[in-house]
């Protein structure tokens, strides 16, 4: 018999396949919301907003701000929780890369009350500092995830 995969492989997993819609050349970040049954609720993955063809603006990320994705991309934790088709108050959010501060603004507003997360690559930035400094104080518990998920698409 073949290996059951655990609950945060398996959003982890979603997370990761979000991410491989991106078209960022440098940073594919995937998120997946779910509920307290276990049932998703919303997937999103960093790009720019709708309606822009990925060719119409910046993928850089050295130059002035208007010359990089900065100034245009949406995350993958604000993508997820904007494409919900319901409110996500109360949900927990898998994301493949520790969320940003103006992202953790956007999850407590959210309502969302756990995140789980794979990568900390910007841990100590001043970003991630403030992410950290609100998430502590509005409550949001979030754990990093003590192995990697890794999605492999078998193309035939």
């Amino acid at each position: 018999m073949s290996r059951v995969i655990s609950w945060d492989e398996y959003f982890m997993g979603l997370a990761h396949l979000s991410a491989m819609r991106s078209k960022d050349p440098n940073t594919q970040v995937g998120a997946c919301i779910v509920d307290d049954h276990n049932k998703v609720v919303s997937i999103g993955y960093n790009g720019f907003p709708r309606g822009i063809k990925d060719s119409d603006l910046p993928w850089s990320r050295e130059g002035s701000f208007l010359e990089t994705k900065y100034a245009y991309v949406v995350h993958a934790e604000l993508n997820a929780i904007l494409n919900s088709p319901r409110l996500v108050d109360g949900c927990t959010l898998y994301v493949s890369l520790f969320p940003c501060n103006e992202c953790a603004k956007a999850i407590i507003q959210s309502g969302i009350k756990k995140v789980i997360y794979e990568s900390d690559k910007y841990n100590l930035t001043d970003g991630n500092i403030a992410s950290k400094k609100m998430l502590d104080g509005a409550g949001v518990v979030y754990e990093q995830l003590p192995f990697e998920v890794d999605v492999e698409l078998n193309k035939k």
